[in-house]
């Protein structure tokens, strides 16, 4: 069992979806999705660890325990299986529990994943190097600056997953980017072509396209999960 609980709003009726965003946001980062998603589903908007208003525990502060995190709460809901729609790091979740729990996952979305940090920009890779090293010079003295050294940490030192073990994972997926994405194109495509059952949407906008063009992207992820 965790060592927290996370925290989350609910919005809807119908099958669980489960939203899980991006590293250093909070669920409120989905505010043009709850209530477009919530005419068809339950749909969960969660604060992952150390982030909103969910605790940071003591737990490891990793992708890997994100993904332990949520399915302690899908069991402590008794959602036997759910739709996952995860951005970001929050996409990175939902990859890793989805790998390790398959048969909980009817549909899952995958906007703005990667498989690791290689698979980010170097424009944007570099600097949040350069913080994450300045962060972690003060965070012995600075409870602010542990915090950003742990939060850059993630996307400095994770996630690690194989693109080869893609391929046992035959759940639906839908792949989204951005056409002006911090993900580079080449490593989309490597997550899209390594599931099985995957779909690929481009949408214009860069990483936040769920915040700048909920439109198209609402409508893109509609029409997969029906």
């Amino acid at each position: 069992m965790s060592d927290i609980s996370l925290c989350y709003t609910m919005q809807g009726a119908g099958p669980p979806l489960l939203l899980l965003h991006g590293n250093g946001e909070d669920g409120s980062y989905f505010v043009h999705q709850t209530d477009y998603f919530s005419r068809r589903y339950t749909v969960y908007a969660i604060d992952t660890r150390g982030h909103g208003k969910t605790p940071r525990g003591t737990a490891p502060f990793t992708i890997a325990q994100f993904a332990e995190d949520l399915l302690d709460f899908v069991n402590e809901h008794d959602m036997a299986q759910v739709r996952l729609l995860g951005f970001s790091d929050g996409a990175n979740i939902a990859l890793s529990f989805a790998l390790a729990n398959p048969e909980r996952v009817r549909r899952l979305v995958l906007n703005g994943a990667n498989l690791d940090p290689s698979g980010v920009k170097p424009g944007v890779q570099i600097p949040i190097i350069l913080g994450y090293r300045l962060a972690s010079l003060f965070a012995k003295r600075d409870p602010k600056a542990k915090r950003n050294a742990e939060l850059l940490g993630l996307m400095v030192d994770h996630p690690h997953i194989d693109p080869a073990a893609l391929g046992d994972l035959h759940v639906p997926t839908l792949v989204i980017a951005g056409t002006r994405d911090m993900i580079k194109d080449s490593h989309t495509m490597l997550i899209a072509n390594s599931l099985p059952n995957s779909r690929l949407e481009v949408i214009a906008g860069d990483h936040f396209i769920a915040a700048k063009n909920p439109d198209a992207f609402n409508e893109a992820v509609a029409g997969f999960l029906r």
